[in-house]
């Protein structure tokens, strides 16, 4: 593996740690990609000490263009290989120049939800604002259960994704999108509360409402420093072994 953008594999191999530590990518399965030029992308890739997206690690990602094939010497060095959605991320990124980066994983909640025929809708408000907004923009389903492992099946999955932030994987999971690294993976960890509070709802006999639209007008608007840039030091913070007052 070459020694460039060592800070942007370090920041994705966090990311999937972060991921797994709700169970959005329980065990090994799960991927997260960042481009790098039109043509070649980070990504975090399968290799023979393989432990899952839980323990991710920088030299777990890396350099491959859109083919799978090493973007610089060494990047495959080691028994490295992309995953076999590699064509997820390449048709996602490819449909859309505002994406930089795109999250895949398989959060139970979000498979049950779909498949028990509840759609994620916009039930809540100042619980999750990032959360609320997305959902009330509409969360699309890509209603195949398959690898998306061909060009074919990426750009299907793409176009059922069209302009928004995810698309729900029927049988499967999700993708999520956005411009950086923590803006994606929150909005995996948004729809995975959303579908965990859906099921919830549904269990215990409940219906589920849309928040109305006067409401949904009053929620403000917290800026990216708190939405995203403060999330995300609390989703990193949960990785930490040690507590609140700094012992282990």
């Amino acid at each position: 593996m070459t020694t460039g953008w060592m800070q942007e594999r370090h920041e994705i191999a966090e990311a999937c740690r972060v991921l797994a530590a709700p169970g959005l990518a329980d065990g090994f399965l799960g991927h997260i990609s960042r481009r790098i030029s039109a043509n070649t992308l980070l990504i975090r890739c399968r290799g023979p000490r393989e432990r899952g997206l839980a323990f991710t690690e920088a030299g777990d990602v890396r350099l491959v263009d859109t083919d799978g094939a090493a973007a610089a010497p060494g990047e495959l060095d080691g028994g490295y290989r992309p995953p076999n959605e590699l064509p997820l991320h390449v048709e996602v990124l490819r449909a859309r120049r505002d994406v930089d980066v795109v999250v895949h994983a398989h959060p139970p909640a979000v498979v049950a939800a779909d498949l028990a025929g509840i759609a994620l809708r916009s039930i809540i408000g100042a619980f999750d604002i990032p959360g609320a907004r997305l959902a009330a923009g509409g969360i699309p389903v890509y209603p195949r259960g398959v690898l998306i492992r061909d060009a074919i099946l990426g750009r299907e999955m793409a176009a059922a994704l069209g302009d928004r932030p995810v698309v729900v994987l029927r049988a499967h999971g999700l993708t999520s999108t956005g411009p950086s690294v923590p803006d994606a993976v929150l909005r995996a960890i948004s729809i995975d509360t959303l579908a965990g509070l859906s099921l919830r709802i549904v269990a215990a006999g409940g219906t589920l409402v849309d928040l109305p639209e006067q409401d949904m007008a009053e929620l403000p608007d917290l800026g990216a420093s708190f939405n995203s840039a403060t999330a995300w030091r609390h989703e990193l913070a949960r990785l930490s072994p040690t507590d609140p007052t700094g012992r282990a």
